[in-house]
C-alpha cells in the first residue's frame, strides 16, 4: 500500500480528501506543521508529500528544503492558494515534483499520484499491451520482406521497441529478443541470398563506398558548409539515446539507415566510405594505400589520403580538413580550431565506442558495466553527455554548418563459438575469416569463395571468407574452451546481422 504524508495546518478541512484516498488504497499520514513532517520524515519514508505551502512556523518553502535533506528521493507535490511567480520558482528551485493550486479537486490528487508514484507501473502496462498489439505485424513484416528497405523498416522498428521495453523495465524484453533473432535469420538468408547478386548486376542498395557520391556531394555542390561526423562502431540504437542531446541545437532533417559492406570492420568499410570505392579497388588503383590483413601497421591511417583520391577521380575542388578523435584533450582543442575554419567540408572520425567496445572484451569491470545492450547504450549516453564530444556538436551547430552523422559498422554481442580451421596466416577477427584452406563445419556462415566479385581482395589465388551470422564467433580448436568462455558475450563486428550491416545515416541542420 502507498503511504501519502499529508501536510497542512487545516487538516481537519481535508476530511473528504482522506476518504477519497482510502476507498482508492492509500494510506494517509497526516500532520499540521512542518515539524511534525520533519519529524515524520526522520523516521519513516514516504511514497509522495502532499505540503501546503502557507502555514504557520515553518513555512511550506522551508519545510520543503528540510524534508529534501532528509529524504531527497520523495516526490513532494506543492498545494498553495498563491500563484506568485516568485513562490513557485523558489519551489521549483527545490526541485518539486508538481505543484497545485488551491481548491484542489480530488482527481487532480489522483492524478498527481499516478504521475509520481505509479508512473513506471503505467507506462510498462501500455508499452507491454503496445508491443502486443504490433507484435503480429512486426513478425508478418520480418516473414514477407524481400527488400533492403523491408529491412531497414523491421530494424528501425525493433530498435524502437527495444528502447520503450527497456525503459519500462519490462517483461517483454524477452519475447522482444526472440523476435529480433527471429528478424536476424531473415535478414542472414535475404543477404546470402543477394550479396553477390548485387555486385553482379549493379543494382545494390546504397552502401559505404556511395556516401561521398550519394550524400555529400549534393549538398556541397549546393553551396552547403558540411561536418561529415564517423562515429566508429557506433549503432542504429546508440544514436536514438544520444538525439536527445542533440535535438538543443540541431533539427534532424533525416533519419535513416544504410548498410555496410562485407567484412562489417573498419578496414574494410571505413576505408570504402572514404574511397568511394570497393577495398578491391583500393587496392588495385591506390596499393600504397591498401593495408593487407597481415600487415602491423594500422589499418585506417590512410583516410585522409583516401578522401583525397575520391575528391579528385570525381573532379571536387573543395577543400576539407580531417581531424581523427582518440582522446578527450583533443577533441577539446580541434573544437577551438572549428572558429578558424574556411573549408566547407569537414570530416571527424571519433573512436571512443570502438574502445569502449573491446575495452569490454578485455575488461571484467567493463564487463559487468555494459551487461547488455541496454546497459552499453547506456555507457553510450553518459559518455557522450559527459564528453566534449557534445560541446564539439553545440559548436558546429554555432557555426551554421549542416551535419551528416553516421558509422562505418556496428556491433553485435555474441554468445556462440563454431570451430574453424585455417592456416597461420589467417587474420584474428571474431566474426569473419579470410584465408586459404578455411575449414568451418557449422551450417550458419557464409561463405564467399570468389572474392573478386564482391570487390573484396584476395591476398592469394585461393583465398576465401568466411562470415559469422547471428550470435555466433570463430574460436580455433586449440583451447577452444578458453576462448570461448571469454569472448562470449562481447560486442563483436564483421560479420551479418542487422545491427553490424543496418547503421545509422542522420542529417542535421542547425537550429
Amino acid at each position: 500500500m502507498s503511504q501519502i504524508l499529508w501536510v497542512d495546518d487545516e487538516i481537519e478541512l481535508l476530511k473528504p480528501y482522506l476518504i477519497f484516498l482510502q476507498e482508492k488504497g492509500y494510506e494517509v499520514v497526516t500532520v499540521n506543521n512542518g515539524q511534525d513532517a520533519l519529524d515524520y520524515c526522520a523516521s519513516s519514508t514516504p511514497d509522495i508529500v502532499f505540503l501546503d505551502e502557507q502555514m504557520p512556523g515553518l513555512s511550506g518553502i522551508e519545510t520543503l528544503t528540510e524534508i529534501k535533506s532528509l529524504r531527497p528521493e520523495v516526490p513532494i507535490v506543492m498545494i498553495t492558494k498563491s500563484e506568485e511567480e516568485q513562490i513557485m520558482e523558489q519551489a521549483i528551485g527545490q526541485k518539486i515534483a508538481d505543484y497545485l493550486i488551491k481548491p484542489v479537486h480530488p482527481n487532480q490528487i489522483l492524478m498527481c499520484l499516478k504521475k509520481h508514484i505509479h508512473q513506471r507501473e503505467i507506462v510498462e502496462q501500455q508499452t507491454n499491451r503496445s508491443y502486443q498489439e504490433e507484435f503480429p505485424d512486426i513478425s508478418y513484416m520480418i516473414d514477407t520482406a524481400t527488400t533492403i528497405q523491408e529491412f531497414q523498416a523491421i530494424h528501425r522498428t525493433l530498435v524502437k521497441w527495444d528502447l520503450q521495453l527497456s525503459d519500462a523495465d519490462s517483461s517483454m524484453r524477452e519475447i522482444l529478443s526472440q523476435q529480433s533473432k527471429q528478424a536476424n535469420v531473415a535478414f542472414t538468408k535475404f543477404i546470402v541470398r543477394n550479396y553477390e547478386e548485387w555486385f553482379h548486376t549493379g543494382q545494390r542498395p546504397m552502401m559505404s563506398p556511395d556516401l561521398f557520391k550519394k550524400v555529400l556531394f549534393p549538398m556541397l555542390d549546393n553551396g552547403e558548409k558540411v561536418f561529415f561526423v564517423v562515429i566508429d562502431n557506433f549503432r542504429y540504437d546508440q544514436w536514438k539515446v544520444i538525439q536527445p542531446m542533440l535535438s538543443e541545437f540541431f533539427t534532424v532533417t533525416d533519419d535513416s539507415v544504410y548498410t555496410s559492406i562485407l567484412p562489417t570492420a573498419t578496414q574494410y568499410a571505413r576505408n570504402a566510405i572514404f574511397s568511394g570505392l570497393m577495398p578491391s579497388q583500393i587496392r588495385e588503383m591506390s596499393p600504397d594505400l591498401w593495408v593487407e590483413e597481415d600487415d602491423e601497421e594500422g589499418k585506417n591511417l590512410n583516410e585522409k589520403d583516401l578522401i583525397q583520391t575520391q575528391l579528385d577521380r570525381f573532379r571536387k575542388r573543395y577543400g576539407f580538413s580531417y581531424y581523427k578523435i582518440n582522446e578527450s584533450d583533443f577533441c577539446e582543442k580541434i573544437t577551438r580550431q572549428f572558429r578558424q575554419l574556411k573549408t566547407p567540408l569537414n570530416v571527424v572520425v571519433i573512436n571512443f565506442i570502438d574502445m569502449l567496445s573491446h575495452s569490454r572484451t578485455d575488461s571484467k569491470m567493463m564487463r559487468e558495466l555494459m551487461a547488455d545492450e541496454a546497459a552499453y547504450r547506456s555507457l553510450t549516453q553518459s559518455w557522450f553527455r559527459h564528453s566534449p564530444t557534445l560541446a564539439m556538436f553545440r559548436q558546429i551547430a554555432e557555426l551554421g554548418y549542416k551535419v551528416v552523422l553516421t558509422t562505418d559498422h556496428g556491433t553485435i554481442r555474441v554468445n556462440d563459438p563454431v570451430q574453424i580451421i585455417g592456416d597461420k596466416n589467417t587474420n584474428t577477427n571474431l566474426r569473419y575469416k579470410v584465408g586459404k584452406s578455411l575449414n568451418c563445419q557449422s551450417k550458419n556462415i557464409f561463405e564467399i569463395q570468389h572474392p573478386e566479385r564482391v570487390g573484396l581482395p584476395c591476398p592469394n589465388v585461393s583465398s576465401s571468407y568466411m562470415f559469422c551470422t547471428g550470435t555466433d564467433f570463430f574460436a580455433y580448436p586449440n583451447n577452444f574452451n578458453y576462448y570461448a568462455q571469454f569472448y562470449r558475450d562481447t560486442f563483436q563486428h564483421g560479420g551479418i546481422s542487422m545491427d553490424e550491416m543496418l547503421i545509422p545515416l542522420i542529417t542535421m541542420q542547425p537550429k
